[in-house]
Order: C-alpha cells, then sequence, then structure tokens
C-alpha cells in the first residue's frame, strides 16, 4: 500500500516525493522509501553528469577550434572567455566526481570529433582530422593551451 502511494506521488509531485523520500531515509523508515523510482533517480545522476561532461567538453574543442584555425580576431575575445567558463564547468563536474577523469579520457576523441564536424558546417576552415589538444586534463583544463598555436 505504501509502495503504491509513494508511486503516485512520484508521479504527481516529484518535488514532494523526494522531500518524503529524503524524511524516510533520515528516520530510517526504509520500508516507506519507493526503492525503485529512487535507484531510477540516483542512476540518472550519474548519466547527467556524464551528459554534461561530455557536452562542455564539446564545446570546449569547438571554441579551441574556432579560436586556432578562424581568423576572425574580433571573436578571440568571446572564443577565449567561452573556453575559461568551459574550463571552469568541467573542473566543477570532476572535482565532484573525480572518477568521471577516466570517463572525459575515453571521450576525448569522440567529443573532438563532433566538435570538429560542427565547426566544419559553420566555418571553411583548414580544420586537423585528429585533436590537436592535448589530453593532459591538467593543461587542458587550467591553462590557455590555445595560445600554443
Amino acid at each position: 500500500m505504501v509502495l503504491s502511494t509513494a508511486k503516485t506521488l512520484y508521479d504527481q509531485d516529484f518535488a514532494l516525493w523526494i522531500d518524503e523520500t529524503v524524511k524516510q531515509l533520515k528516520s530510517g523508515n526504509f520500508s516507506k522509501i519507493d526503492v525503485e523510482n529512487l535507484i531510477e533517480e540516483v542512476q540518472s545522476l550519474g548519466k547527467r553528469d556524464k551528459r554534461g561532461l561530455k557536452s562542455r567538453l564539446i564545446t570546449l574543442f569547438e571554441h579551441s577550434l574556432k579560436r586556432c584555425y578562424v581568423s576572425l580576431p574580433d571573436c578571440y575575445r568571446g572564443w577565449e572567455v567561452t573556453i575559461k567558463r568551459t574550463q571552469s564547468k568541467l573542473k566543477d563536474i570532476l572535482q565532484d566526481s573525480p572518477s568521471l577523469q577516466n570517463f572525459l579520457l575515453d571521450i576525448y576523441d569522440e567529443c573532438y570529433q563532433e566538435a570538429l564536424d560542427n565547426m566544419r558546417i559553420e566555418y571553411d576552415a583548414n580544420f586537423p582530422d585528429i585533436c590537436p589538444f592535448t589530453n593532459d586534463l591538467d593543461e587542458l583544463l587550467n591553462h590557455k593551451f590555445w595560445f600554443h598555436f
């Protein structure tokens, strides 16, 4: 009966479901917890972070490609600001979940290829087929690596 009510609450008012679930966890009333939906929500948190990491890495590559290979000096400052902001957001994700560093390295080439495909549609420039940017995370996330070009 409680599980049925919890599922109904989950479907009807997600914020209230969260409040109730947290209350039950804190009080140790584990039998009253909607375990199925709780598992689903916890799994989705990890997927969300991975999607965010991938999206931001693609953005970092896109703006780095523009900054290094598109000759539009009036745009450099804006691209550099986006690069810096993206580096900061990537660092935030990795500080919260350091184990995602391996995931970032696993998707590195895939993200570069997606960024490259996007930039080839947007700009008529001679972009390199192979990623020219460092895969050293400290350099990638903390320095102006695009100035090496």
